[in-house]
């Protein structure tokens, strides 16, 4: 069977074309993550939402006009990557762009499915084209059940939201971390993903610096956390010539990408937008991972907080910083 829709983004073809294939783009209205060889016969990869990642192969491309990939899911054995066709068509009309996708190559059930899918995601593409952004993604906020990988993507969402935007006129901008301006933070951090996809055996991509900084983490997040999903989450590895569990080296990515989340909007003035049960999570996580020995020399001590602060303002505060309006969580 045949999924089959028509939106018109109110864009110029190459522009929506952009949107449609490049990874950067497509992280504003359908991925969290995603990695594209835009050309005949190389691969993609997308989380689309955290625990689902799509993955095929380019079959034709035709810049600003059209491209076909095939089309599956890494966690669905009656679907896997190749298992069917994705066929996305541009046509100049006045309004911008009319977007044509057609998915072939589903049984009923799985097209009334992809459906429910396609459905929510072309609205956002149509957001995205109009707006620059489509926002947030509720099918991305609040996985259920959630796991250490599972929240480490969610909550790479999140990072990603606050640094999507930020330019180099950010980069000097003191965070909350005293010791660490914006640029000095986000070397911080990569440093700390680049260790940790290690020990997965992840290949890291080198750092472009001439990329938006929301790039340069996507990127290398992405890598690291696909690296993590085929090694699973199963007995131990070396960190900073330490033996930890699996689980509590990947926990320490959700607690690096939400609570550095905040530090970037508390620098730059952004919004923080996280689900409660998201930010419990990590709290637990935490609570596991900052013992008092890691605690000394890395973390303050805890910071009193009153009894309505949210979950995201209990756990910032957990790291010995002050909570701030700043934070906005999602429900």
């Amino acid at each position: 069977m045949t999924f089959d829709k028509s939106v018109v983004v109110p864009l110029d073809p190459d522009a929506t074309f952009d949107l449609v294939t490049q990874p950067d783009r497509l992280r504003r209205w359908l991925t969290v993550a995603a990695r594209v060889d835009l050309r005949a016969g190389g691969g993609y990869q997308w989380t689309v939402t955290p625990g689902h990642h799509a993955a095929g192969t380019i079959v034709d491309v035709d810049p600003g006009k059209r491209v076909v990939y095939t089309f599956g899911w890494e966690e669905d054995a009656d679907l896997p990557p190749g298992a069917s066709t994705v066929t996305v068509t541009l046509t100049p009309v006045d309004a911008g762009t009319e977007v044509r996708l057609v998915h072939d190559g589903l049984t009923d059930e799985q097209a009334a499915q992809h459906a429910v899918g396609w459905n929510h995601f072309m609205d956002r593409l149509v957001a995205a084209g109009r707006d620059g952004d489509a926002g947030p993604d509720e099918w991305a906020a609040a996985p259920d059940p959630l796991d250490e990988l599972l929240c480490a993507e969610a909550t790479l969402a999140v990072l990603q939201g606050v640094l999507r935007g930020l330019d180099s006129s950010d980069l000097a901008r003191q965070t909350p971390c005293s010791e660490y301006t914006v640029a000095q933070l986000a070397d911080h951090l990569l440093t700390g993903m680049t260790r940790i996809g290690a020990a997965a055996g992840a290949q890291m991509p080198q750092r472009d610096l001439d990329t938006p900084l929301e790039t340069q983490v996507a990127d290398s997040a992405d890598a690291a956390l696909e690296a993590w999903r085929r090694k699973g989450l199963e007995g131990t590895v070396e960190l900073a010539s330490t033996q930890l569990p699996a689980t509590a080296a990947v926990g320490i990515l959700s607690l690096e990408f939400l609570v550095h989340a905040w530090d970037f909007a508390m620098a730059t003035d952004r919004h923080v937008v996280v689900s409660e049960p998201v930010c419990s999570y990590v709290q637990d996580l935490a609570g596991k991972i900052v013992t008092p020995q890691l605690r000394a020399g890395r973390f303050a001590e805890p910071v009193a907080t009153a009894a309505d602060v949210d979950a995201l303002g209990r756990l910032i505060a957990f790291t010995g910083r002050q909570p701030a309006v700043v934070q906005t969580s999602a429900n």
